[in-house]
């Protein structure tokens, strides 16, 4: 990180009036805000920060063009997939790690229970007009597979635990209380559910393909709260289609999706569009989260949520 004029204000281009409020509390930092779709303000020349719009994706890499001082790119979301590798050389990348959890674990909760308990049946015959009475399942007692042991995986695990439910986590490495990911096809079978909670990476980037589908047992439900591309589309479509798991899904691939896609209509399958995150004080938690990184950086000291960078 730049010492140049260590005790002047560092610039931050902020998207949002509300962002730049939270992060004007940061001693030594001065929020400049910016219309993503309009030309960056004259501060764009000297600002050494920049905070992207919410889900942000690839076209707003082009931001970073008009800030030739620019040394650290401050996400609002855990998802890092579309700035990885395609930041100019020395410019960090900071993702909002701890922001959205809570809310993306309550998400999770939420489609286990409607799909163990019916509920879109019962709305679809509402809409009818149709008295549907039938027996349920229920979440109590089920084996739940969480891949992914970061902040939204710990998170979820809390909030499952009390609906009397077998947990096993994996991650990337096995530790303490976690399996890693080479273990992923002996657990499968075991499980009555698998939670998909991973960052889209090389690594990750179709890791639910037929193979894995596969070894998931008839009747198990598979829950994508990660990002769409994780797993393989026509692979799920064939598994949804044959009527053997069923599924919950946050994200697509690809996404949004375009009128009549096949996941529209899929059998067995809960869909929403990507809200797991969507909440009224999404925008402030993932605010109060950069403000906690960008604190770090004008000391010259690396953010804790680093991605990559050059410091």
């Amino acid at each position: 990180m730049s010492t140049d004029g260590a005790n002047a204000p560092v610039t931050v281009l902020v998207p949002h009036d509300e962002g730049a409020a939270i992060l004007s509390e940061v001693d030594g930092l001065r929020p400049v805000v910016y219309d993503p779709d309009r030309p960056l303000p004259d501060e764009a020349g000297t600002a050494r920060a920049l905070v992207p719009p919410f889900l942000a994706n690839s076209d707003a890499l082009k931001l970073t063009g008009g800030m030739p001082e620019l040394e650290l790119v401050q996400l609002l979301t855990a998802g890092a997939e579309a700035w990885i590798g395609n930041l100019p050389a020395g410019v960090a990348l900071s993702d909002g790690r701890g922001a959205h959890g809570g809310a993306t674990a309550e998400w999770v909760v939420s489609v286990l229970l409607a799909v163990y308990r019916h509920l879109d049946r019962f709305v679809r015959a509402q809409d009818r007009g149709a008295w549907d009475y039938h027996q349920t399942e229920e979440l109590a007692g089920k084996k739940i597979l969480i891949v992914g042991a970061g902040d939204v995986g710990e998170k979820t695990k809390a909030r499952l635990e009390p609906f009397d439910v077998e947990i096993t986590m994996v991650g990337r490495t096995a530790r303490a209380g976690v399996h890693g990911w080479d273990e992923l096809p002996a657990l499968l079978p075991g499980h009555d559910a698998t939670v998909l909670i991973v960052p889209l990476t090389d690594e990750t980037r179709g890791m639910v393909d037929a193979g894995f589908l596969a070894a998931m047992p008839d009747g198990s439900v598979l829950v994508n709260g990660a990002r769409g591309p994780v797993c393989d589309t026509d692979a799920l479509l064939a598994e949804l289609q044959s009527g053997r798991i069923r599924a919950a899904v946050d994200v697509t691939d690809p996404e949004p999706l375009p009128p009549a896609h096949p996941l529209f209509s899929a059998p067995g399958l809960l869909l929403t569009p990507h809200v797991g995150g969507s909440v009224p004080l999404a925008m402030r938690r993932a605010y109060r989260v950069a403000a906690e990184q960008l604190a770090v950086f004008v000391q010259g000291e690396q953010p804790p949520n680093l991605v990559t960078g050059a410091y």
